[in-house]
């Protein structure tokens, strides 16, 4: 095991305009009692490399085991202390002027266990920042900045609540699907009934698994993908006219395609072509 460290970052007032910026970060080996009544700062990390350690937040009391942690939003009351006669803790604080927005986009679970398994990056978290700490690399400014989003995708990525599947596990049951979309956009028959099939699931199915992952419909995001595909299109530099775009990316009619593509972009193609191309 990695011995205790850690770093602490004075806030400036450049880095407070920054989307978020690194407070502190470290391992504690021996962590002790903590009692913060009227609760830290900033936005609180802190997960279990080893033993057990009890956490209490919200009324609520849980045991964090190895490879499970919670995020606390600023100011919120909780303690914790050691279960076991040595519990080893990591810990990341930050803050930022969309700390807020980035983690609600993110849709990270706050004030709850969360969990990952023993071969993720986030099990390895710790030693990394070990590495970094002890060999002068730069954690403030911008570059804490991205250490911290970079953090929170993994949370994002690796990290379940319960019993449920992480992100990427979703994300994996629907590879077929992505594939199928990458190579069969421009069919404009293709519907929710074929992407079900190639799952071997009913659409209800479908719909929930992906609205899960995404927030959004699979058909809403074939949408997406084809108003992308078009984009690139718009601005290849080979000028192909818009009903000749609109067939290729799968839609029915050009109007079909103007109007999905103004909906989206809050534009014509032929504005976003004089705005975002080369003249």
């Amino acid at each position: 095991m990695s011995s205790s460290y850690g770093r602490h970052f004075v806030t400036t007032e450049r880095d407070r305009g920054l989307p978020l910026h690194l407070g502190s970060v470290g391992l504690s080996t021996h962590q002790g009692a903590i009692y913060r009544e009227n609760g830290f700062h900033n936005f609180h990390w802190l997960h279990t490399v080893a033993g057990v350690g009890e956490f209490s937040v919200n009324g609520k009391t849980v045991k964090l085991y190895p490879n499970q942690g919670i995020l606390l939003k600023p100011n919120v009351s909780h303690s914790y202390y050691a279960e076991t006669s040595v519990w080893s803790t990591w810990f990341m604080t930050f803050d930022g002027a969309l700390a807020n927005p980035i983690t609600a986009s993110l849709d990270l679970q706050h004030m709850q266990p969360l969990s990952w398994d023993a071969d993720s990056p986030l099990a390895e978290i710790h030693q990394q920042f070990y590495r970094k700490c002890n060999h002068s690399f730069d954690l403030a400014g911008v570059n804490g900045s991205l250490e911290v989003y970079a953090f929170l995708t993994l949370i994002k990525q690796f990290g379940q609540a319960g019993r449920k599947p992480s992100l990427s596990e979703g994300h994996e049951r629907l590879t077929p699907l992505y594939l199928l979309i990458e190579e069969a956009y421009g069919d404009p028959g293709l519907g929710l009934e074929q992407m079900a099939n190639t799952l071997r699931i009913s659409p209800q199915h479908l719909n929930a698994l992906f609205r899960k992952s995404w927030g959004i419909s699979p058909y809403q995001y074939l949408l997406q993908f084809r108003i992308q595909k078009s984009k690139d299109m718009l601005l290849s530099g080979n000028c192909p006219a818009v009903k000749d775009i609109a067939i290729t990316v799968g839609f029915q009619s050009d109007s079909h395609f103007v109007y999905s593509f103004r909906r989206m972009t809050g534009m014509t193609p032929l504005q976003f072509r004089a705005h975002y191309g080369n003249g």
